[in-house]
Parts: C-alpha cells; structure tokens; sequence
C-alpha cells in the first residue's frame, strides 16, 4: 500500500516518541522510568502521560527530555526529582533533564493504557470533544467550572449520576 494513502492513527509527534522508545539503545532506563508516576494522577507512569519524550545515555550519564502538560506546570519539578531519585536508587547518578515546551504537550499524547487508567482513577481523558463520566459511563456531562482540582483539569458533573468529576484538559 501506497504510503500516501495510509491514514496516520497518532499525531506525528506522539509516533516519534513510540519510535524512540522503541528504537532506543537502553530499553531498560524507559522501564525503570515507568515505575515513576504522575504526582497528580499517581496510577499513570510519566511515559504513558506523555511527559516524558526521550532518554539517552551518553557514557555514565542519563539525559531525560521531559515536554509538560502546560507551561508553568507546578508538578514537573516533582516529576523531574521523582526520575532522578529513581535512576540514582540504580546506579545513575548523572543525569540531566532538558525541558521542551515545542511540539506542545497534547491529549492526544496520552497512551491508551493512560486513559484506562486514568479512567478507573476518576479523571475523564477527553476523547475528541465527547466527555464521559468515568463513574457510570454517560455521555451526558456539563461542565461546572473551567478550573478543576489541578490547573491541567476541569470539573465537570454527570448528567445521569450527578457525580462531579475532573477532566483533563484537551489540547
């Protein structure tokens, strides 16, 4: 098949990002990394929220590329502490981490084992411009407030079940 009639299913960006992991000399430093969690959303890893864009090692030293949600994220100075005190717990003790603001964070960078996650977490991913309540699964939602319990979220509430809920935002 003819590579200009295939229908790309990420966002460029998102697939060179798989495709480092995929393609990368030390699988095992992106495995160690994925023990490290969002510290907003602790049941999805860095790697599956989208934060984390590239590792490499260069000799004894680590390089890490994070790309956060938002500018002036609160949390990705944690993010960054929680990586380095996972790969010194290891054996790697020299590590930089550059922070890219360009191509920007999207939701589309979301993993579908994130959304899952975050799912069962409470938080809704947005998925287009359907919000689902991840309480009862209802496609009737509304939004209560453009500001949720993180500057990354909103709060919405269920239609059906009433219950209020985050969302991530969708960029």
């Amino acid at each position: 098949m003819a590579e200009a009639q295939l229908i790309p299913l990420l966002p460029a960006e998102e697939w060179a990002r798989r495709e480092r992991r995929r393609r990368s000399p030390s699988p095992e430093l992106w495995d160690l990394l994925d023990e490290v969690m969002d510290p907003e959303i602790p049941v999805i890893s860095l790697y599956e929220l989208g934060v984390l864009q590239d590792v490499q090692r260069h000799g004894e030293a680590v390089t890490l590329v994070f790309t956060p949600t938002y500018i002036g994220c609160p949390a990705l100075g944690i993010m960054e502490e929680d990586a380095r005190a996972a790969l010194a717990a290891a054996g790697h003790h020299e590590v930089k981490v550059e922070t890219r603001l360009a191509p920007a964070w999207t939701t589309a960078w979301l993993t579908p084992e994130a959304r899952r996650k975050m799912t069962e977490y409470g938080v809704a991913a947005p998925e287009g411009r359907v919000i689902t309540c991840p309480q009862c699964g209802s496609h009737s939602t509304q939004t209560i407030s453009e500001f949720g319990s993180t500057a990354c979220k909103a709060l919405f509430r269920c239609d059906d079940c009433l219950e209020p809920f985050d969302v991530f935002k969708a960029l």
